[in-house]
């Protein structure tokens, strides 16, 4: 895996945004946050997306189970303009998974996420790996809702973002309904579609190793870099490439 040296690809040169734009097959980018997380996740990176010619929707997912955080995005996708690159943060990348197999959708996008195969559910996948030390700043509520601590969001969630930033995640994070975690995928999105992937190599929340392994199996296109988990908040810049170049 290799940095990307510009937006355009590999040592390509440089163009403009207008030049971009004409080039772009994918109309709009459709993103979808994670779980302790809200829309506002993508504010860094959603300009930078649209300055290249991507319309830009953020799917405000309600994190309750896989069944409705899918009805959701399949809403978005239903009333974006096509094609539709599809975007997923952590947790999202089990629900682009599933709802990637929409004809709209022409190429997918996972950032530091999990991607389960036909059958597997996030639960099962993560179940290959040692259980990360974050865990024990996660809190479960009397009617199965997981939070994160706020020394959980600064210490292992969002651990390179300055203090007043982890601040911001840690007040507009979304409760995650711990039954999500054990639902199958019916189809795997990524075995049929062009998959782009960032690995973040200081991820606390997913195991870097697990992140290499779902690029090897789905053949992505991938970058790593040193962000904890919230690659798009710590590389907007990055993670807006990346975007960019699944939708050419």
């Amino acid at each position: 895996m290799k940095p990307l040296q510009n937006r355009f690809g590999l040592g390509s040169p440089e163009r403009d945004d207008c030049d971009l734009a004409a080039e772009l097959k994918a109309r709009t980018a459709v993103l979808l946050h994670s779980a302790f997380a809200d829309g506002s996740s993508w504010g860094e990176s959603y300009p930078l997306s649209q300055k290249a010619g991507l319309k830009v929707v953020a799917v405000q997912d309600p994190l309750d189970s896989l069944d409705n955080d899918v009805a959701a995005t399949k809403r978005a996708i239903r009333n974006a303009e096509g094609p539709v690159v599809l975007v997923g943060h952590c947790w999202a990348g089990a629900v682009i998974t599933e709802a990637g197999n929409d004809d709209k959708v022409k190429s997918l996008v996972y950032l530091a996420a999990h991607g389960p195969d036909k059958g597997e559910s996030v639960k099962s996948a993560t179940s290959k790996y040692p259980d990360p030390e974050s865990l024990k700043t996660f809190v479960k509520e009397p009617d199965g809702y997981l939070t994160i601590s706020e020394e959980g969001i600064r210490k292992y969630f969002a651990a390179d973002l300055p203090p007043k930033e982890q601040s911001v995640v840690a007040a507009t994070q979304g409760p995650f309904h711990i039954r999500a975690l054990g639902a199958t995928i019916s189809e795997a999105a990524w075995r049929e579609k062009p998959t782009f992937m960032v690995v973040a190599t200081k991820d606390a929340i997913i195991p870097p190793q697990m992140e290499k392994d779902q690029v090897k199996v789905a053949n992505a296109t991938a970058i790593e870099m040193p962000p904890s988990h919230v690659a798009m908040l710590a590389f907007p810049k990055e993670v807006s490439e990346l975007i960019i170049k699944a939708a050419e």
